[in-house]
């Protein structure tokens, strides 16, 4: 029986770019400063309309100061995350 993976939960990821953003009271125009993104782009994340590339999510994660780890850490929200490689 093949085991498929869990949906990695990109509502969580979404919500957490916006916490991580109102935290911080940055506008969308001072995240697309920060981080040289299209401040349209940062929208349609937060909205759910686009996911972005690594190299965006690498990008938002330098100008918010935390860690890749942290923010894709929020994909697994609601389910178990793998374990770590077999030895």
């Amino acid at each position: 029986m093949t085991t498929f993976p869990t949906d990695p939960n990109l509502t969580a990821l979404r919500l957490e770019l916006a916490r991580l953003r109102s935290e911080r009271g940055w506008t969308y125009d001072e995240l697309a400063r920060r981080t040289g993104l299209a401040r349209r782009t940062l929208i349609e994340i937060e909205q759910g309309r686009t996911i972005g590339s690594l190299k965006t999510w690498h990008a938002l994660a330098h100008a918010l100061d935390v860690s890749v780890d942290r923010l894709f850490a929020t994909l697994c929200e609601g389910h178990e995350p793998p374990a770590g490689p077999a030895e």
